[in-house]
């Protein structure tokens, strides 16, 4: 079992990386949240790793903390999810959001963030990680809280906004009115501003 690589960063996307060690380069493919913690190229960089065994193939997966490594395999332990679409949820969602979605049984929010998944995958989702997803330590999220505020976010995103977007703006309506305010206040303000 591979449990890190450390060396140097040879190349980056936001997809894969190339880490050389010992003279030898590692393909490794990351999520989104991953990339943006890692240094410049040519840099020494360090990840945890995930080595997933098929048939035919051995593939290097690689996270930044443990959160991120401990999310994605807790994902592969949904049925008729495999890496891909492990690190497309990783990538799409961080794992506080995630949670909350989960919990919430909010299928349409996990739906409507993360890319090429549907109303079965997601309700799979919140089926198979009820109980998982409540051990998954995570610090609280960062959007909006309370319920105006969820409230406020869904009605700008049936709106038409994105939840990054509808988030952003209650989180600012959230700041100038203060947490207690009502979702219709809210919705208000994140539309005038």
């Amino acid at each position: 079992m591979i449990d890190f690589l450390h060396g140097v960063l040879v190349s980056k996307t936001p997809a894969a990386v190339t880490i050389r060690m010992a003279g030898v380069g590692f393909r490794v493919l990351i999520p989104l949240s991953t990339y943006e913690a890692l240094p410049k190229e040519g840099a020494e960089a360090r990840l945890l790793a995930h080595l997933h065994v098929r048939e035919n193939e051995l593939t290097l997966y690689g996270f930044a903390t443990e959160l991120e490594r401990e999310f994605f395999r807790m994902l592969l332990g949904v049925s008729h999810v495999g890496p891909m679409v492990a690190l497309r949820v990783l990538s799409a969602c961080p794992a506080a959001q995630f949670k909350r979605h989960v919990l919430e049984e909010d299928a349409d929010a996990l739906k409507a963030m993360i890319k090429g998944i549907g109303a079965k995958t997601a309700r799979r989702l919140i089926l198979e990680l009820q109980g998982p997803v409540e051990e998954l330590a995570v610090a609280p999220s960062e959007g909006p809280a309370g319920e105006g505020a969820r409230d406020a976010v869904q009605a700008l995103i049936a709106l038409g906004e994105s939840r990054a977007a509808a988030e952003q703006a209650v989180k600012a309506a959230v700041v100038k009115l203060g947490p207690d305010a009502d979702g219709q206040k809210l919705l208000a303000e994140a539309l005038s501003g």
